[in-house]
């Protein structure tokens, strides 16, 4: 636990940028409409991932790396959200159900490198 557990990319535009996945990596994308937001999971044996439509502007690149967002499994959600905001992280996006499969939520670090975190629970609603 507590290890790198699930990515996500995000894309201002994910219908071409799935396309560039497949054909480049041979990745299976599936849109996921129980989720919130427009989601794409990687449907391909072995990946732990999705994309999704990027919820502000592109940064820069005089800004440095625009990179894949990790999340890391925890065993208790709340537990470790509180410890986050105790040490100096801040919340980007607050908790919320992947129903029938986790609680997820996003955070920066004292640097403003943002981060997910979920919780399994196949009974998120």
């Amino acid at each position: 636990m507590n290890t790198v557990g699930y990515f996500e990319i995000q894309s201002s535009d994910p219908e071409r940028d799935t396309r560039f996945y497949a054909d480049v990596f041979g990745w299976s994308f599936e849109r996921d409409r129980n989720v919130p937001i427009e989601y794409y999971r990687i449907s391909s044996a072995g990946i732990n991932g999705a994309m999704l439509k990027r919820p502000a502007k592109i940064p820069g690149q005089e800004y440095g790396t625009n990179a894949f967002c990790c999340s890391m499994q925890v065993a208790d959600f709340d537990k470790t959200a509180k410890e986050i905001l105790g040490k100096g992280g801040t919340e980007a996006m607050p908790k919320f159900a992947i129903p029938g499969k986790c609680w997820q939520g996003y955070f920066l670090d004292p640097n403003n490198n943002v981060f997910g975190i979920f919780e399994v629970d196949e009974q998120a609603a």
